[in-house]
């Protein structure tokens, strides 16, 4: 039980790195230095206090970042990739006992999967945004990311398996659009 736990906390943190990176993380990282997680071995660096203090930083950079119309969709062509690098860090961090090959190939296809699944819908809701009212709903648009990033990250470590049904239930609504709207564009 404490696996499939673990499985669910990462894969929730995962989606949460898909609205902002390093809120997440600097969750996991408090989360650690409370004692309410434990990684994997090999990722208790994530609880370092050095990288307790990189993650705050990168963090209020990151909010301020997106609110500023112009810099938040260019921020979104490194969001992207950097959202799917930290979902699957994420959910590798908190995949216990398992082969190396078993914990990559979940936390890369489910952790890295999903944050790209929702940064991809972020950035789709953000260009429409920008191109319907030029940039100036923006804000609010970033203001609802962060909302479900804090209260996802939240989630997700205190009550797992709802942040997990939460996620899917996300991806079941989530997923056709995201294909509809690229087979469109």
């Amino acid at each position: 039980m404490e696996q499939l736990l673990g499985v669910f906390i990462g894969i929730g943190l995962s989606a949460t790195c898909g609205f902002r990176i390093f809120v997440p993380l600097l969750g996991m990282s408090i989360a650690y230095h409370a004692g309410a997680l434990s990684f994997s071995p090999g990722f208790d660096w994530i609880g370092s206090w050095p990288a307790t203090i990189a993650f705050g930083i990168a963090m209020v950079i990151e909010i301020a970042a997106y609110y500023i119309p112009w810099l938040d969709n260019m921020l979104d062509t490194i969001a992207t990739p950097a959202a799917i690098v930290a979902g699957t860090i994420a959910t590798a961090s908190m995949v216990g006992d398992v082969t190396p090959f078993f914990r990559w190939s979940l936390a890369i296809i489910a952790g890295g999967g999903v944050a790209g699944l929702i940064q991809g819908s972020s950035v789709l809701v953000r260009g429409a945004s920008t191109a319907s009212t030029a940039g100036l709903a923006n804000p609010a648009v970033s203001t609802g990311e962060l909302i479900a990033s804090v209260t996802g990250t939240l989630i997700s470590i205190v009550i797992p398996t709802i942040a997990f049904l939460i996620v899917v239930v996300i991806i079941s609504w989530l997923l056709p659009r995201f294909f509809r709207k690229l087979s469109n564009a």
